[in-house]
């Protein structure tokens, strides 16, 4: 399987010689697990005049980065809903599949330092803030009634637990280095495990949501989300007892400690000491 790709297609907060909005592709590798060396990950950038803006324009940057690693990506991650069918058209024609998803923990923070740090240094930059377009999100569905855990609770591991994540034995997963996101030694990762006797096909199901957070929603009486894809979301569980609204709220606020960071993971039983699923995660606060 090859790597994948996450990337944006979008304007930026510079102007050129006709004062026209720059538009720019930034396309970077995805993590593979929290082994991997941020260092090492591929990254690209080019600038698009405004009046080259479209699908061929962006295929052939595409094409360009992928001419530079050498290969392929296995499939491209992407979050502006706007750009949907332009991003989709330019992969799909240069031989790789789209999706949609805010899954996109290295861009988010590189888009981040180029707004500091490159795009002020750009003759006509323009300070301030470069709006998107934003969307309401979807009401949370209901996961279907065959993948319902039967039992899941609230845990807590440190960051170096973590460093033989690589060895465990885990059917489908996906993991990032956690120094990448400023997390180290014995700090405290929030996490939720599901435990149902259909954990393997659980764990297929939701291996191909694109998954991107976990958080405790205090609204219709308080209940576990899901949040998956570039808008989707699933209600994993109704959240009715006081003391475990406590320990989900406790959830919320040991998340924000750590950078938006958790965990996700889905065992057959608590006395397993496998994982029929388990996925690192991170709130990732769109721009």
């Amino acid at each position: 399987m090859g790597s994948i790709w996450e990337l944006d297609f979008y304007s930026r907060p510079i102007l050129d010689e006709n004062q026209k909005k720059v538009w720019e592709v930034v396309i970077c590798e995805s993590p593979s697990d929290v082994s991997t060396n941020p260092d090492s990950l591929f990254r690209f950038t080019k600038y698009c005049p405004s009046t080259e803006v479209n699908s061929v324009w962006l295929r052939t940057a595409i094409e360009e980065a992928i001419a530079k690693v050498g290969e392929s990506p296995s499939r491209v991650r992407f979050f502006r809903r706007q750009m949907n069918n332009m991003i989709t058209k330019a992969c799909e024609d240069a031989g790789i599949a789209a999706q949609p998803s805010r899954r996109i923990l290295v861009l988010h923070n590189w888009l981040g330092e180029r707004m500091e740090q490159v795009y002020p240094k750009e003759p006509g930059y323009q300070g301030g803030t470069n709006p998107s377009v934003r969307l309401d999100a979807p009401i949370p569905q209901r996961l279907p009634d065959a993948l319902e855990s039967e039992k899941w609770g609230f845990v807590t591991l440190s960051a170096s637990d973590f460093t033989d994540m690589p060895e465990w034995d885990i059917s489908f997963g996906e993991g990032f280095p956690l120094e990448m996101m400023g997390i180290t030694g014995d700090m405290p990762i929030p996490g939720v495990l599901l435990f149902s006797s259909r954990a393997l096909p659980l764990a297929a199901w939701i291996s191909g949501l694109e998954l991107a957070s976990l958080r405790f929603d205090e609204s219709q009486g308080g209940r576990l989300v899901l949040e998956t894809g570039a808008t989707e979301s699933w209600i994993l569980a109704n959240i009715r007892n006081p003391s475990m609204k406590n320990e989900a709220m406790g959830f919320n606020e040991a998340k924000q400690k750590v950078n938006g960071v958790h965990f996700i993971g889905i065992q057959s039983s608590p006395e397993s000491e496998s994982f029929a699923g388990f996925w690192l995660l991170q709130d990732v606060i769109l721009p």
